[in-house]
């Protein structure tokens, strides 16, 4: 079966090269200290940083699309959320969608009504997550998901993951939590020295 996302020679200056393939329903998480590289493994397939090498979804490569088609598919949610319009609502293509998801964040509806400058960093982070999971794209790319959260919002935020893995996504989890790693990780990876290694 051809896999649902697969990096060949990926690299860039900073980091790699890197040789990944993920199957449908696959989250592999890769932990690792500050400044390791993870983060910039996640740009380079998401396309957001320089580099070359080869990425496929489901067999297509990277290069065989326009780059805002790709980030819609192969979709990244960086460690610190980005918020470029003042109302929440804004950020949002399909604000229903979005209010219907909402209570399995623990959200409340009226935080699509209000500022962005009275959220909570809690309340970014799940927001940013819902932002990214609504168009159900086939893969995640996580950086830090629940770093903000408490055990609570974190467990419930898992059990969505989990959900979205169950119909085929594939997702690349980074996170710092290796109770976390292991509670979602099918497989879980170390960087070091800008470089993956079985953990």
């Amino acid at each position: 079966m051809v896999p649902r996302l697969r990096a060949a020679g990926l690299r860039s200056r900073l980091a790699g090269p890197f040789d990944i393939a993920l199957e449908r329903g696959e989250c592999v998480a890769i932990t690792g200290a500050s400044g390791s590289g993870k983060s910039l493994l996640l740009r380079m397939l998401a396309d957001l940083d320089v580099n070359e090498g080869e990425v496929f979804l489901d067999g297509v490569a990277r290069s065989a699309m326009a780059a805002p088609a790709w980030r819609r598919q192969v979709a990244y949610a960086a460690a610190e959320s980005g918020w470029w319009e003042d109302m929440v609502a804004a950020h949002f293509a399909d604000i229903a969608a979005a209010r219907a998801l909402a209570p399995a964040f623990d959200l409340k509806a009226e935080l699509f009504d209000g500022h962005v400058l009275r959220l909570s960093t809690g309340e970014k982070q799940r927001l940013a997550l819902l932002r990214l999971m609504v168009p159900r794209p086939p893969v995640l790319l996580l950086d830090e998901p629940t770093g903000a959260l408490d055990e609570a919002s974190q467990a419930k935020v898992e059990v969505l993951l989990r959900a979205r893995l169950d119909e085929g996504c594939a997702i690349v989890l980074v996170t710092h939590d290796p109770g976390q790693a292991v509670r979602l990780g099918k497989r879980h990876f170390v960087m070091a020295d800008r470089r993956l290694h079985p953990a």
